[in-house]
């Protein structure tokens, strides 16, 4: 039988369950639009020991920021079994959720984290720290897909096409969660196709992407994406 007394929370455990409750509230809406009153209300506590914890909305925001960054380069992690372009596809599955359940707080990191905390201070110190979290996906996005590739080494070529074909799924997952006007699965396996013409249009370059390209398309299935991407190019021809 419950005697309805509140468990107190640990030092850490609260640490915790604030950034949880501030990744929430950063999910659903612009950082800057949140306050630190709305956090202590989502979390039962006063504004006061918010303050208590984190100095202030940008040190939470970092925070919950990590957390976000942490999760979404997870997205990346991916059995390195089956064809290739099966891979990616769940991959971009796994990265649109993430932009779906965190639309706000995606654009904001995408585009440098709010503005001004809540007492007006600005956030020009907390850039680099957010760029080096955004930097910090980026690579380990960079480094899932070398994995796949079965690359350790990448020549400058591969790399201009993995990181190139990384900002492109940014800018497009920014541009779909403006009215989401292009169905999502659509847009996760364009980028896919996206990803084998970039190597295709780099492997007219270069002789080592032209055996990679090969490698890549060897075993992918006659359903797959790389073949369908094909398939799409060759309907186009007279």
């Amino acid at each position: 039988m419950s005697t309805g007394v509140r468990r107190r929370m640990g030092v850490e455990e609260r640490r915790q369950q604030l950034i949880g409750v501030a990744l929430d509230l950063f999910s659903r809406r612009s950082p800057d639009e949140v306050s630190i009153d709305e956090i202590a209300t989502a979390a039962g506590i006063s504004r006061p020991l918010v303050y208590h914890y984190f100095p202030g909305k940008l040190s939470l925001y970092e925070a919950a920021l990590k957390r976000a960054a942490e999760d979404l380069a997870g997205r990346f992690a991916e059995p390195h079994e089956g064809p290739l372009g099966a891979r990616l596809l769940r991959v971009m599955g796994r990265f649109f959720d993430f932009v779906d359940e965190h639309g706000p707080g995606f654009s904001a990191l995408m585009r440098g984290g709010p503005a001004v905390s809540a007492d007006g201070v600005s956030s020009k110190d907390h850039v680099s720290a957010t760029n080096a979290l955004i930097d910090s996906v980026r690579q380990a996005a960079y480094e899932q897909i070398l994995a796949h590739l079965g690359v350790t080494d990448a020549s400058p070529r591969l790399e201009l096409v993995i990181r190139s074909w990384i900002s492109l799924a940014e800018s497009t997952a920014l541009l779909w969660l403006d009215g989401r006007r292009i169905p999502r699965a659509e847009l996760e396996i364009q980028l896919v196709h996206d990803f084998a013409a970039l190597a295709a249009v780099s492997a007219a370059y270069d002789e080592g992407m032209a055996t990679l390209l090969k490698e890549m398309v060897k075993d992918e299935p006659a359903d797959g994406p790389f073949a369908e991407l094909v398939g799409r190019l060759l309907s186009l021809a007279p």
